[in-house]
């Protein structure tokens, strides 16, 4: 006799990558949008959870912290998982894959700006998760988006030998 189990529901985990905080405390316009996006995206399916992530840059409070503070009211604060050490994407990567393994998460989407995303799903990639890009508009004056396409054509080589160590003591 066999017993049907019923499946667990499928689980989103939605991996928002921090971006500045002014000196006034506040979002950047990068982090802004990313976090409106993020918000589409929970508000579509409350499958969904949040895990923001980013420390304290240049000035306080944490990344993930603002964030928090922007989605008060549009998000449950049960669906936010606030990583507020993490101090780049490897870090970010990884502690959002432990994080997804730990809690069960059948689905990874990554949300940042475009010229981040190779390097975010290479690096979920490399740890052995399937991730999927949450679309953004590219925003900001061509020179900039320029700019921020280089730093992570240069950034790409750097995290592929980290990422790869990273998956290898992960293994290990």
């Amino acid at each position: 006799m066999t017993i049907d189990r019923p499946e667990a529901p499928a689980r989103t985990l939605v991996v928002v990558f921090g971006a500045a905080v002014r000196a006034d405390g506040t979002a950047s316009p990068a982090l802004l949008r990313r976090v409106g996006y993020a918000a589409a995206v929970a508000e579509a399916d409350p499958r969904t959870d949040l895990f923001l992530s980013g420390g304290v840059g240049t000035y306080p409070p944490s990344e993930a912290a603002v964030m928090a503070e922007l989605l008060h009211g549009t998000v449950a604060r049960d669906r936010l998982i606030l990583d507020d050490v993490s101090a780049d994407t490897l870090q970010t990567v990884r502690a959002a894959a432990s994080y997804a393994r730990r809690h069960g998460y059948t689905a990874i989407r990554t949300c940042t700006d475009a010229y981040h995303q190779p390097r975010v799903r290479m690096l979920f990639a490399l740890l052995g998760l399937a991730s999927r890009p949450v679309r953004m508009v590219a925003r900001g004056p061509r020179p900039l988006q320029a700019k921020m396409w280089m730093r992570e054509a240069a950034a790409i080589p750097y995290d592929m030998i980290a990422g790869v160590n990273a998956a290898w003591r992960h293994r290990r």
